[in-house]
């Protein structure tokens, strides 16, 4: 299976303790006959909402691999045992016959190497996102993609300035996509890319 992980580690460290963090994820993956597709250090980011401790900035790091969920366990327990380590989610993004096509769609604002958004290539499409009662089709599926937690701009005009989500019947989305969408959101929360009080997002 193809699984992407996130980890969100303590600023103020040094370059040898993310390499070492960065080591660790590739260490495990590969102990267990997994691939790395993807290494991505995103680098310190301003959280959208600060942490229940105060905590305000974190040093994200993004892997993309190719593993068996063994790997995710074993993973798991040292991200839990690791100080360095604030945050960390692991989801799956599908199987191995994708894994081309996954790394090719690839694009997040927050990364220096895949900087962009898979809104990007949108058109007129894309300034009718907030103009719920004109649209008569899901913006999603007219678009061919759906809500990513790491990429703002396909989630965040369903959020309103007190962090209420949108419902379907507003957004003009299908149920479909308005589960992806709120499981989108809801991640980037966990994550830090976005407030669960507002629509501010991670700088």
């Amino acid at each position: 299976m193809i699984y992407e992980l996130a980890l969100v580690a303590k600023t103020g460290l040094s370059e040898d303790q993310v390499g070492s963090l960065k080591s660790l994820v590739q260490e495990v993956v590969k102990a267990e006959g997994g691939d790395i597709a993807i290494e991505d250090e995103w680098g310190a980011k301003t959280f959208a909402q600060p942490t229940s401790n105060g905590v305000r900035k974190g040093h994200f790091v993004y892997f993309i691999y190719q593993s068996d969920v063994n790997i995710n366990n074993e993973l798991e327990r040292r991200f839990k045992i690791n100080e360095d380590v604030m945050k960390h989610m692991i989801l799956r993004l599908g199987d191995n016959r994708t894994l081309a096509d996954i790394v090719k769609a690839y694009k997040t604002p927050f990364s220096k190497k895949y900087y962009g958004s898979i809104t990007d290539t949108d058109d007129e499409n894309s300034k009718d996102r907030r103009g719920f009662s004109r649209r008569k089709s899901c913006w999603f599926s007219a678009n061919r993609f759906k809500a990513d937690w790491k990429d703002p701009a396909t989630f965040a005009w369903l959020v309103n300035e007190f962090g209420k989500i949108g419902p379907a019947r507003m957004t003009g989305i299908s149920r479909k996509h308005q589960r992806f969408a709120n499981s989108a959101i809801k991640q980037a929360r966990q994550m830090g890319i976005l407030s669960h009080m507002s629509n501010r997002t991670a700088e």
